[in-house]
């Protein structure tokens, strides 16, 4: 399906990606399908798409599903060509029931969701230190998972080991039992006693090497982590862990978050409104980063222990009646709030615009609502999420 180039034509070009081919759709500022096409996902089909889009017409973003995933060489090609990629979830649900399933479909719907405002946030550039973060932590996380698998398979072959090795083996601590289990000698395997030492050496040394792997990734990430943020290091509650996914979820370019409220919408922690007739509420985020909403929760945790004003908000709020897993919510949505202005400086944002539209330079203090100034607040709950910081100060 192909139409003749039209001058002054604007095309929207929406893409369902896939591992081994792309497949894009061209809209033009009008809402009109203009055509579809199927690339490979090489070099030379990014090429193929360029030369495809501009000869229907002016190119003017990109509508992208899987950005972070089968569309990232395609994201980063097309930024480093000065295109604009916004990211595109998956289509509606109910949509696609009335239309049915099919790529040029899906790369329809993301050009259609881009012109329609429904998408607007810009992909991740993935182009430095947080991107080196992100592939390490997955790393990581790998190998914290196999780790606690070994650990947890060593333990349960001790309790079903012939009983002269398991007397030997139940009284030690986990620590113990690695280091004796990899310095046992099972000899010929002649005996089921020496199967249960060769399977226990196995396993302990298998655990001994993933603690070594995991030890060097700890290295790596919190020198990372210290190059990229180490004003965000001193803020009090986050260490390299919780300042890594902090990092992660913004991404590079943390200027595509909108506001302070999109970035709480992102890490699962602004309140959603939930009201209907005469019932005002609103009501748990359940969606988002639930890596960024876990960094949040841990420095919640570290402050309601040590922090003075945040222990004296938990007081004040625990006497309103508020229980403690509503206290966190809205210490989460602060501390969301905090570390947002915090990002944007410690990520290269060379200007911060507060909610009249003026700028500020990085590192000046903002209008943003911190655990600093909770006592503040008389105890009230963070705005709807679309709300920018300025319109959320206390009183207002």
């Amino acid at each position: 399906m192909t139409s003749p180039p039209a001058t002054g034509r604007m095309l929207t070009i929406g893409v369902d990606s896939h591992k081994d081919a792309h497949v894009a759709a061209a809209v033009d500022q009008l809402g009109r399908i203009l055509a579809t096409t199927s690339i490979p996902t090489t070099p030379q089909g990014f090429v193929q798409l360029e030369r495809w889009a501009r000869g229907l017409g002016q190119i003017d973003r990109f509508g992208i599903e899987g950005t972070g995933s089968f569309a990232a060489g395609l994201t980063r090609w097309l930024q480093e060509r000065g295109y604009q990629v916004i990211e595109v979830t998956r289509p509606n649900r109910q949509l696609r029931r009335r239309r049915g399933k099919s790529d040029p479909v899906d790369a329809e719907a993301a050009a259609r969701a881009v012109l329609a405002g429904e998408a607007t946030t810009a992909a991740k550039t993935a182009d430095g230190a947080v991107e080196m973060l992100r592939v390490l932590r997955v790393a990581r996380r790998s190998a914290v998972k196999a780790h606690t698998q070994a650990a947890n398979q060593l333990a349960s072959l001790v309790i079903t080991a012939p009983e002269p090795l398991r007397q030997q083996l139940r009284p030690l601590g986990p620590a113990q039992l690695v280091k004796t289990a990899a310095g046992l000698r099972p000899g010929p395997l002649t005996t089921p006693a020496a199967a249960a030492k060769l399977a226990l050496r196995s396993l302990a040394r298998r655990a001994q090497r993933l603690s070594a792997e995991i030890g060097r990734l700890d290295a790596e990430l919190a020198r990372l982590t210290r190059t990229a943020a180490p004003r965000l290091l001193a803020r009090r509650g986050v260490g390299a862990d919780v300042a890594g996914a902090l990092l992660v979820v913004a991404g590079d370019n943390p200027q595509r978050l909108r506001s302070e409220a999109a970035f709480s919408m992102l890490c699962g922690a602004s309140p959603l409104p939930a009201s209907s007739g005469r019932t005002i509420r609103h009501r748990l985020n359940r969606g988002g980063d639930r890596e960024a909403n876990n960094a949040l929760w841990r420095i919640v945790l570290v402050r309601m222990s040590c922090d003075a004003r945040t222990r004296s908000y938990v007081a004040r709020r625990t006497a309103e009646g508020k229980s403690k897993r509503e206290i966190i919510r809205c210490l989460k949505r602060y501390v969301a709030r905090e570390l947002y202005q915090e990002l944007k400086t410690v990520l290269g944002d060379d200007t911060q615009r507060d909610s009249s539209g003026s700028t500020r330079a990085p590192g000046r203090a903002t209008d943003a609502v911190t655990t600093a100034s909770l006592p503040a607040l008389n105890g009230r709950l963070p705005c709807h999420p679309s709300r920018s910081a300025g319109d959320q100060r206390p009183g207002g």
